[in-house]
């Protein structure tokens, strides 16, 4: 990597450092820190919405599908539009309309209105612990784009600058500078694929004739993903719009129903079809620059021996020209440092409000400290825990569906169900949890195979509704609203 392209990389990480150190400076409580004065307007939220949803880590995955199957990956994303406008229909007007009696700064904060403390404790745990996971995908997800574009960096030394560039960064701006950097930080991200990767790309593969005659028409097939995958990414992806704690932040933080609403719709959009297919473009154009032998150079002589998420990252490195690779790798990194720093405020949030918060009364400006104080610690965990999984998208779908197996089935339940019980929610938080945890362990350990090929966050899913259903109407007391 070239003098200048490590110059241009480091300008923006100076640069967003400093957005985080001008908001430090602006926040004054955990209102500013958690929810940004609840007064961002929709196309910042939006923007902001996609750029976490997205994110590195999606960007790496979404290149890796787009490497092994080709353009049918897409559908990935597509599971993401139906996400953010189902929520837009049926989340967002319930959730402001709370608002207007009630203060809230965390999803599980909705659990303690319907049900009770307890459940909401819970309900914290779980989240927490599915935004440590998520975290530790994206600090992943910058590390194997580091690694494969800088050639003395090794794995774990990508790492560990990874870590805590995106650490430090968060623990000093709170919300305000996640939104606001979002917004930048995508337009980087767009920009950068539009104009540069994805042209340059095709021109040094001989042009659009020659990538089509070099792989198999099947890559070139959207319908080319079998239903069950259809199913199963959209089993652990759209409920996540339903329990995220970094949407609900972002719901918060919107004036009004309708800046919320749009900015959902705007969300939607981006994600599918325009990341959707970008993604896997780039991911695409890489398969056929390993096959054509472009990597042999950097170790990688056969396909075989390639991690298929290394391949858009090593692309970049082979194909651009000097100062275009560091525009892209700030492009791509900002993406993860989008995705990361919401994770790290949903995880510190939970920890602080949802947990701590039930033990000790903070004032206002000592919650702003411990607030800062366990991001850095959740963000050291995530580092720590992303050194023991090496699949982004893996790491990301299994925090995914931890959350979504506990939580989705309860929350409808409060939003719609007049019979719903917080015992029924306790034990359809645990148990579909835990399913979920047990069958991703043993399925990826090869003990056995689900039947159809089907995801174990299903099970989960289902496990939590017959258990929830069953208990709410053993114990059949009306909630109280």
């Amino acid at each position: 990597m070239h003098i200048v392209d490590i110059l241009i990389f480091i300008v923006y990480l100076l640069g967003m450092l400093g957005i985080g150190w001008y908001f430090m400076r602006q926040n004054q409580n955990k209102e500013d820190y958690y929810v940004g004065g609840r007064n961002i307007g929709s196309w910042h939220i939006g923007l902001s919405v996609v750029a976490t949803d997205v994110g590195g880590g999606f960007s790496i995955g979404l290149g890796g599908l787009g490497f092994a199957m080709g353009l049918a990956g897409s559908w990935l994303l597509f599971t993401g539009l139906l996400g953010a406008w189902l929520a837009a229909v049926f989340l967002i007007p319930k959730i402001k309309k709370l608002e207007e009696n009630h203060t809230f700064y965390t999803f599980p904060q909705i659990f303690q209105h319907f049900y009770n403390p307890k459940v909401a404790l819970i309900a914290g745990i779980i989240s927490g612990i599915g935004y440590i996971g998520f975290t530790s995908s994206q600090i992943l997800a910058g590390a194997k784009l580091a690694s494969a574009t800088v050639k003395s960096l090794d794995m774990t030394t990508a790492l560990i600058i990874m870590g805590v560039v995106v650490v430090v960064y968060t623990v000093m701006g709170g919300i305000k500078a996640v939104i606001y950097s979002d917004t930048i930080q995508w337009i980087i991200l767009m920009s950068g694929l539009i104009f540069i990767g994805i042209p340059i790309a095709i021109y040094k593969l001989g042009g659009w004739a020659n990538i089509r005659a070099a792989l198999p028409a099947s890559f070139f097939d959207i319908t080319n993903v079998s239903f069950i995958q259809i199913i199963n990414w959209g089993v652990s992806i759209i409920p996540i719009w339903f329990v995220g704690m970094t949407l609900y932040q972002r719901i918060y933080a919107c004036a009004g129903e309708k800046q919320a609403k749009k900015a959902w719709f705007i969300a939607g959009v981006f994600e599918y079809p325009i990341m959707a297919f970008m993604g896997v473009m780039l991911g695409l154009l890489s398969r056929v620059a390993a096959d054509a032998g472009m990597f042999a150079s950097l170790g990688y002589e056969s396909v075989a021996n390639l991690d298929k998420e290394m391949g858009l990252p090593l692309l970049l490195r082979t194909v651009l020209p000097v100062g275009f690779l560091g525009i892209m790798l700030s492009a791509y990194f900002s993406a993860i440092m989008s995705t990361a720093d919401s994770c790290l405020m949903a995880a510190s949030g939970n920890v602080v409000t949802d947990i701590l918060g039930r033990f000790f009364n903070f004032s206002d400006q000592k919650m702003l400290r411990v607030s800062q104080l366990a991001t850095l610690a959740i963000g050291a965990l995530a580092l720590f825990l992303a050194t023991f999984i090496q699949n982004v998208l893996s790491l990301m779908l299994y925090s995914y569906s931890f959350m979504v197996s506990g939580l989705f089935v309860p929350l409808l339940g409060a939003l719609y169900w007049r019979k719903s019980h917080p015992t029924a929610a306790i034990w359809a938080m645990l148990l579909g949890g835990i399913t979920t945890v047990i069958l991703s362990i043993l399925v990826s350990g090869k003990y056995f195979s689900l039947p159809l090929g089907l995801d174990a966050n299903i099970f989960g899913i289902s496990m939590s509704l017959i258990t929830f259903i069953t208990l709410s109407n053993i114990f059949h007391k009306k909630r109280i609203v």
